[in-house]
């Protein structure tokens, strides 16, 4: 009896645990739905409270592909979120390196700097940054949108945790054996930390593609925009184009569920192995 009251709470345990953990997938899962739902329903049922569309049409696409341009604006997100990644695991990797492979005077200075940037919010440093691009005359380009965010604080700091815990014998054998600092850091130390750069790196291109507020500043012309600002057209004092602004929407999301479904075990792999949460 004992033994079947412990299955019996065991059983009764894990049963709430998992009713727990599909309550919050529904409710990470419903919004989605809902915006995939009402992009597919026409305008005069918009606002019903029907779960599924009783009359599907693609009109909503045809006009949110038509009033802005979708395409040119879906290429800009994807080079911009494309380059910026790229440059800020760049010189978050050789400031990693270096903190960790050198020891200089204000090195603890300079890291403490680093930090406080990531805590410093954007609103802060928006208007310098708007002046000296403006300057020098990068507005409405997509250099303004990637060139002040080519340096990641936070990919810094994260990528300096992965490489200080990098033993230091294996850099000290590959010193020995003649290979130059270039040589440790791109032969020995990278090929050993791909999981925690591939964490970082996903999520630096999520955060950039989603970014909103610093091409809405920059840019006033939508072919050198971004989509997610794109998105803001469909919403006015007038009125908001729901149907129209949820196809949109949609249409701007593909992009990174595809890139997940392609890389979905690398991606979870990366964050397990990585450790970010």
């Amino acid at each position: 009896m004992e033994k079947a009251g412990r299955s019996f709470g065991s059983f009764t345990a894990v049963t709430v645990k998992h009713c727990a953990l599909i309550a919050l997938v529904l409710l990470a899962v419903f919004p989605l739905y809902w915006m995939v739902v009402t992009s597919l329903k026409p305008e005069s049922e918009v606002f019903t409270s029907s779960l599924i569309p009783l009359h599907i049409t693609l009109d909503n696409y045809v006009q949110a592909w038509n009033a802005i341009p979708m395409g040119r604006m879906l290429t800009n997100s994807f080079v911009v979120a494309v380059i910026q990644t790229v440059m800020q695991l760049l010189t978050s990797i050789l400031a990693a390196y270096a903190f960790t492979r050198w020891e200089f005077r204000g090195s603890n200075l300079i890291y403490g700097l680093i930090a406080l940037t990531w805590l410093v919010p954007f609103q802060v440093i928006m208007i310098p940054n708007y002046v000296a691009i403006s300057g020098f005359g990068w507005r409405d380009q997509l250099a303004g949108l990637i060139i002040p965010n080519i340096a990641s604080a936070f990919a810094v700091l994260q990528l300096y945790n992965a490489f200080k815990s990098y033993p230091k014998p294996l850099i000290e054998a590959a010193r020995l054996d003649g290979a130059s600092d270039w040589g440790v850091l791109w032969r020995t130390i990278m090929p050993n930390l791909k999981a925690p750069i591939a964490s970082i790196g996903i999520l630096l291109f999520i955060t950039s593609w989603n970014d909103y507020f610093w091409p809405l500043l920059v840019t006033t012309k939508l072919d050198n925009s971004t989509v997610q600002k794109g998105l803001q057209m469909f919403i006015s004092s007038d009125g908001n184009m729901w149907g129209a602004l949820m196809a949109a929407t949609t249409i701007a999301s593909l992009p990174v569920l595809i890139i997940y479904l392609l890389l979905q075990r690398q991606i979870i792999d990366s964050f397990v192995k990585g450790g970010l949460k």
